[in-house]
């Protein structure tokens, strides 16, 4: 299998964004590569695709399924399994974010409460800025719980509405309970 020019450079720049989104530059590759094909690949394919090794691709792989930011496909009559990713670009990012909060989000809020509930510690400035964290991240999560339960076509209704709304809220006296009181 040959890359395009277009392919080519859309894979490399993947690879590198990858390695600054906390995925190694392989993984990204991969992605990119099943991303950009109209049927699904498999192990072989990508290995030659991407001139990697056979475990860096089966590793690769097999992160990209542990985000489930790919699917396993079945090829009629042939025993190996292919590998291809959502058609739908928004299940793409709600997955992602699904996944991000799972693996960043909800550990921090979770350590958060923890250090809330063990009682004061003498430190009420340190206290204060924890509780105002965990509130933020708290409203956040809600937000993103209520943002994704929404159809697809309202979210994008939505975020088209943008500036809209923002005239809406220039009209509303502004709260920000996360500010910082000076003394």
């Amino acid at each position: 299998m040959t890359l395009s020019p277009l392919q080519q450079e859309f894979v490399l720049h993947f690879g590198e964004m990858g390695s600054r989104w906390g995925i190694n530059r392989t993984v990204g590759q991969i992605y990119a590569l099943l991303f950009l094909n109209e049927t699904p690949l498999n192990a072989e394919q990508i290995t030659g695709a991407l001139g990697i090794s056979r475990s860096n691709t089966s590793m690769g792989l097999k992160e990209l399924q542990s985000w489930n930011l790919v699917r396993l496909r079945h090829v009629p009559g042939d025993r190996r399994d292919y590998f291809t990713t959502p058609d739908d670009l928004w299940e793409i990012v709600r997955t992602l974010v699904a996944e991000r909060r799972k693996r960043e989000i909800d550990p921090t809020l979770t350590k958060l409460r923890e250090l809330e509930m063990s009682g004061p510690q003498d430190d009420p400035y340190a206290e204060a800025r924890i509780a105002e964290l965990r509130e933020m991240i708290e409203m956040m999560t809600q937000f993103h719980d209520e943002m994704s339960r929404l159809e697809t076509e309202r979210l994008v209704q939505l975020m088209t509405m943008g500036r809209k709304l923002g005239g809406l809220l220039d009209r509303t006296p502004r709260l920000n309970p996360f500010r910082r009181k000076t003394q």
